[in-house]
């Protein structure tokens, strides 16, 4: 299983938009590692360390892997539906991060870049499962990003697992799109670029997931 390592990118900023959307209620979030916000800080410090690594310091990839396997793997949790092979594929893109450190440019935003690599590893973990004629899902072991808190009731347990449910029966486009937007607090302009499409695009795929989300989810609105 291979998948291409993007070339660096530098989306414009954006604001990060409140959502306000229907997975705002799922109530697995405050249980959930939060994203790393892309501040000014955040990328200096990013870029700092990429710099630091790509000259030879190899220190700085556990400062990479300390500021973002947390919510890395959050995300690849969610998008998979798989502990094993979230954690797998967490592990795998910090190896392509190290393996192009060479290739990493100066002002290219690390979270972007780090986010198409693993989008790709997932998509490649996808169509491997599929070639096998096996359910990718894994809902008897939901990951640790997932897990409900103690103290939620059977209602709201209910209602995180069908949250996730109809999540999980997202195309890959539009599933990709919401949890990026819904969960890891990404702007337009950053979804733009690690999917590699237009900003307008994002917001077409944002706007057809809630949509589908709405039909699969009515008894919870």
């Amino acid at each position: 299983m291979t998948a291409d390592t993007p070339q660096p990118s530098r989306p414009p900023a954006e604001p990060v938009a409140s959502s306000g959307g229907i997975v705002s209620a799922d109530p697995d979030d405050s249980a959930a590692p939060p994203g790393t916000a892309s501040t000014a800080s955040t990328d200096a410090d990013d870029n700092a360390a990429m710099r630091a690594l790509r000259d030879g310091d190899d220190q700085a990839l556990d400062t990479l892997m300390r500021r973002w396997q947390v919510p890395l793997r959050a995300f690849l949790g969610r998008h998979l539906r798989n502990e094993h092979d979230a954690l797998d594929l967490a592990q795998e893109t910090f190896v392509r991060i190290y393996k192009n450190r060479a290739r990493w440019r100066d002002g290219a935003r690390f979270s972007t870049w780090m986010f198409q690599i693993a989008l790709n590893l997932s998509r490649d973990r996808a169509r491997w499962w599929s070639r096998r004629n096996h359910p990718p899902l894994d809902e008897a072991r939901d990951t640790a990003s997932d897990a409900p808190l103690p103290s939620a009731s059977a209602e709201a347990r209910e209602r995180a697992a069908s949250v996730r449910a109809a999540i999980a029966a997202l195309p890959e486009d539009l599933r990709a799109a919401i949890i990026f937007f819904e969960y890891e607090d990404r702007s337009h302009a950053e979804i733009a670029g690690i999917l590699r499409v237009t900003p307008k695009a994002v917001e077409t795929r944002l706007y057809r997931a809630r949509q589908l989300l709405k039909k699969r989810l009515a008894r919870w609105l």
